[in-house]
């Protein structure tokens, strides 16, 4: 049978890259392993941020629009979790955040983990969930981060829909996840989040779906998420799952060549983007390891145009 094993990437939206870049690398110490562009949009950065060697599924990723905040609301992907080990992270997190002016909460436990909310400096919500160590994980040996301290990867993503019925029916019934538990929303208590998992399970391999009709549909905009992928580890298995989306007759993007991965985008019935990526072949595809990120990275078939694309982008540091 076809399984997912995880969450790939999320993919959000930043109006004000050089902030975006200087907070995920600096205050948050990921590596920026990828410095490239939206394929179908060059004028725009495509930034990776990761741990030290881009290992599928600690990819947190932003396109570059200038774009007017995020209205909130349903039908959209409203939190994005990273992965940290034990609460003594936890701790240290709370005070490094707080330092630098970071909206936080309390450390708290949610869904059986000890978890930390907190929001980038456009209103992207994230939280800092204890994985208790599991799963592969590269340090960044240049990260301002001490490497028992540094994200991990990519925990769950919480979805907020207006029909339940319909996201369950994607999840379960075309994605192969499975239902396993409840627990209630930390805004909203009366509503139960439920936890699908996929693949052997764990933090890097749950989605968490929210129904909330009471809600006004999002708007997407700066600190939004724009797409959640999941894993796919092989390109054979890749296209199967296209093979798969085509029986059952579910409108879908086909097989896009993104050059670091292969992607097949499809949007559940409450509008949010899902996308299949592949672990192969990875980011170390057209740099060394060593490299990755210090350059302008492009796919060949964007090579050619490389003078123009430059030209239309602005560094990521002030000079």
């Amino acid at each position: 049978m076809l399984t997912l094993t995880g969450i790939h990437h999320v993919t959000a939206i930043s109006a004000d890259i050089r902030r975006n870049y200087d907070f995920y690398t600096r205050v948050l110490g990921m590596r920026l392993v990828k410095r490239t562009v939206n394929q179908d949009d060059t004028r725009a950065y495509h930034l990776f941020y990761a741990d030290g060697a881009g290992t599928p599924g600690s990819d947190l990723t932003f396109f570059d629009w200038p774009l007017p905040r995020e209205r909130r609301g349903t039908n959209s992907i409203t939190r994005t979790m990273l992965r940290v080990n034990g609460a003594a992270s936890l701790v240290w997190w709370t005070e490094r955040l707080r330092a630098e002016g970071v909206k936080t909460g309390d450390i708290i436990e949610r869904n059986g983990r000890l978890t930390l909310d907190l929001e980038d400096p456009e209103g992207q919500r994230l939280s800092l969930v204890d994985d208790g160590g599991t799963g592969t994980f590269v340090p960044w040996e240049q990260s301002s981060v001490p490497p028992e301290y540094q994200i991990r990867g990519l925990g769950p993503v919480i979805l907020s829909v207006a029909s339940l019925d319909l996201t369950d029916t994607m999840l379960r019934m075309v994605l192969s996840m499975q239902p396993q538990r409840t627990y209630p929303h930390p805004d909203f208590p009366d509503d139960a989040v439920h936890v699908y998992t996929m693949g052997n399970g764990g933090p890097a391999a749950e989605v968490h779906v929210v129904a909330q009709p009471h809600l006004p549909p999002a708007q997407a905009g700066a600190g939004g998420v724009h797409h959640v992928a999941f894993r796919v580890p092989t390109f054979a298995e890749h296209t199967a799952w296209a093979q798969r989306l085509r029986e059952l007759g579910i409108p879908n993007s086909g097989i896009v060549d993104r050059y670091y991965f292969r992607s097949l985008y499809v949007r559940e019935s409450n509008g949010i983007l899902f996308e299949l990526a592949t672990d192969e072949p990875g980011f170390a595809v057209d740099e060394p390891v060593a490299a990755l990120g210090e350059r302008l990275a492009l796919p060949p078939f964007l090579e050619p145009h490389r003078p123009a694309i430059e030209a239309g982008l602005k560094p990521l540091v002030a000079n």
